[in-house]
């Protein structure tokens, strides 16, 4: 998806020089002092004396850090610099690290990714549209089995992550479309991705999302809030600076009509789930906790954070399940992914016949240590020891009662074997007599390497979700 941050009208000449509308290669909003050492080369020659425009000001990227302004998904920052352009197709190479403010890979700074960007762009290009593929007729279908009392099927947002990025339409109106289009009457949101207000949304724009949906009949089920420990590189928020930042989305929620909001697992921490309790009881909503991957009951990467919050036993403080964590199998489009980028066929023979032996993680990692990983799917290599997981659905069974939500991720649906529809199929049978009451949630993980249509995709993911929860064999 980094390439959408170079589209193809990207390239301006100015009288000065040239500018270059630059789009942010993430799935969310951050804030525009994320944006760290950039870089512009033209055909191989540094251009000097860049600037940023940032809220009708010329600004040295270098000063970047020390303002509040966000960068908005669907918004482009102009880059200008002071090299003329001749006419014709030039080599644009556009180098930044992004600091992501929500993820730690250090105890002392946020998680920050370097990137590399080249495109061959010609100056004043026309903007490329997506044609809008025409949609056949759905076939008359037999009748959906019922679901359990309780169980309720809902789609991501997320999935449409690649045509938030696109901005062809506005973030609200895809999200709109969802229920509009028939796929899903409830669904879960991402604010960092709808509102150019982000992290403090309009009122207005809350209720004009909340009233589009429910004329609709939808409505939205959670609530992806955001946790930002990190102010830049090296600011870390102290506890009453975190309980500041998220302590409006609480109330974004409940205005949104949302019955809770998520977290990932742990990162709370269990003094500010402690401060938020009252409020969470007041409003009456529920703070999720995620669970994915590798993350199981028990695991370093989330054992005790599952622990304290067993302790807790609050209905409003729960854990949401992500099925990735009972893959039976690595998705085949990711292998052909990681063939075409270079990774051994010994090794992808291993991930597609071994996955759920334990000695293939020795196997992935021995070849990261060995530098061995292109550069270009290194961030892609990485979802096989964060958010691929292999464990079996029984992993599952000691904390079901503190379970409010799962989300049922796919990567594609090549079904072969049942890769798809078993763990949902396991996770259908585990639930049933067990009085479960919540949301089953559509999550498409996979358009970071598939250029599908994330309402296909999803249609399809949910009617052969409801198939597998409700034991249905064909």
């Amino acid at each position: 998806m980094t390439l959408k941050a170079l589209r193809d009208d990207a390239l301006a000449s100015t009288p000065t020089g040239f500018a270059l509308r630059l789009g942010l290669p993430w799935i969310r909003s951050l804030p525009i002092a994320s944006l760290v050492d950039l870089s512009i080369e033209i055909d191989g020659e540094r251009a000097p004396s860049l600037t940023v425009d940032v809220d009708g000001q010329r600004l040295d990227p270098a000063v970047l850090a020390d303002r509040d302004e966000w960068w908005f998904l669907q918004d482009r920052l102009d880059v200008h610099g002071e090299r003329m352009l001749s006419p014709g197709p030039h080599t644009v190479s556009v180098s930044f690290d992004l600091v992501i403010p929500y993820l730690q890979i250090r105890p002392d700074s946020a998680l920050t990714l370097p990137f590399r960007l080249e495109r061959i762009l010609t100056p004043d290009a026309a903007p490329a549209r997506t044609a809008a593929a025409a949609r056949p007729e759905p076939e008359a279908a037999s009748p959906a089995p019922e679901l359990p009392h309780g169980w309720v099927l809902t789609a991501s947002a997320f999935n449409w992550t690649p045509e938030v990025i696109r901005a062809e339409r506005e973030a609200t109106d895809i999200a709109v479309g969802i229920v509009a289009d028939g796929v899903a009457s409830v669904i879960e949101v991402e604010p960092g991705q709808l509102w150019r207000s982000f992290p403090e949304p309009l009122e207005a724009e809350i209720d004009d999302l909340r009233d589009a949906l429910t004329a609709a009949d939808g409505r939205v089920s959670i609530v992806g809030a955001s946790l930002d420990d990190w102010r830049g590189r090296s600011h870390r928020r102290d506890h009453a600076e975190r309980l500041a930042f998220l302590v409006p989305q609480l109330h974004d929620a409940k205005r949104l009509g949302a019955t809770g909001i998520r977290l990932p697992i742990g990162q709370a921490g269990e003094q500010l789930l402690r401060d938020l309790q009252p409020m969470l009881h007041d409003l009456d909503l529920v703070l999720f906790e995620e669970i994915q991957g590798r993350q199981t009951p028990g695991s370093d990467e989330a054992g005790a954070a599952i622990d304290t919050l067993v302790r807790f036993d609050d209905p409003h403080l729960r854990l949401l399940v992500d099925v990735s964590m009972l893959m039976p199998a690595v998705p085949e489009s990711y292998l052909e992914r990681l063939t075409a980028g270079g990774v051994p066929d010994a090794l992808i023979a291993r991930l597609r016949s071994d996955w759920r032996d334990p000695a293939t993680v020795g196997a992935i990692v021995d070849l990261l240590r060995s530098g061995g990983v292109p550069a270009e799917i290194h961030t892609l290599y990485m979802d096989m020891l964060v958010r691929f997981g292999r464990s079996k659905a029984d992993v599952l069974a000691e904390i079901l009662p503190f379970v409010g939500a799962f989300h049922l991720k796919f990567w594609d649906l090549d079904d072969a074997d049942g890769r798809v529809s078993r763990p949902i199929r396991d996770l259908g049978a585990l639930l049933r007599d067990r009085g479960f009451a919540g949301t089953l949630t559509s999550e498409w993980g996979g358009h970071e390497w598939l250029d599908e249509d994330p309402t296909d995709m999803t249609r399809d993911h949910l009617a052969l979700a409801r198939r597998a929860l409700t034991g249905e064999t064909r």
